[in-house]
């Protein structure tokens, strides 16, 4: 087992599984990495800024879509290698909301869960998890 000693900076992300009557909301982001790609709403923590306040504000900034912090439950939290360290979350809405892109994306959009395009970094193993049993 080789030890590497090199210091690593760590940056944490917050993404959110928002459903509802069969859909999951995704946006299309505007810039690399993956740009033009579909993934969840999400983003970086600001300073100072908890997991669950991260989730609501990238949502509303992506989507135009606001969901309160009690409303939002962790789906856990992802660190696959060369990404992130990312806590998800996820909330169901009673009924479609029209969203609209804004911040980082390009589109914003609800998707069949049976008909998903590939998502960005790991976010299908994070729809997975979310809507598993």
């Amino acid at each position: 087992m080789s030890t590497d000693t090199t210091d690593e900076t760590i940056r944490y992300t917050a993404d959110v599984v928002l459903l509802a009557a069969g859909h999951v909301l995704l946006i299309e982001r505007d810039w690399d990495p993956f740009k033009g790609w579909w993934a969840l709403p999400g983003g970086l923590l600001d300073t100072g800024e908890s997991s669950l306040d991260a989730s609501v504000r990238e949502l509303e900034e992506e989507t135009g879509i606001t969901v309160p912090a009690d409303d939002l439950r962790q789906v856990g939290a992802f660190d696959a290698p060369g990404r992130y360290v990312s806590f998800a979350y996820t909330a169901t809405l009673p009924a479609l909301v029209e969203p609209t892109a804004g911040d980082d994306a390009t589109a914003a959009r609800w998707w069949p869960l049976t008909a998903l395009p590939d998502l960005a970094f790991d976010h299908a193993d994070i729809l997975a998890r979310a809507t598993a049993g």
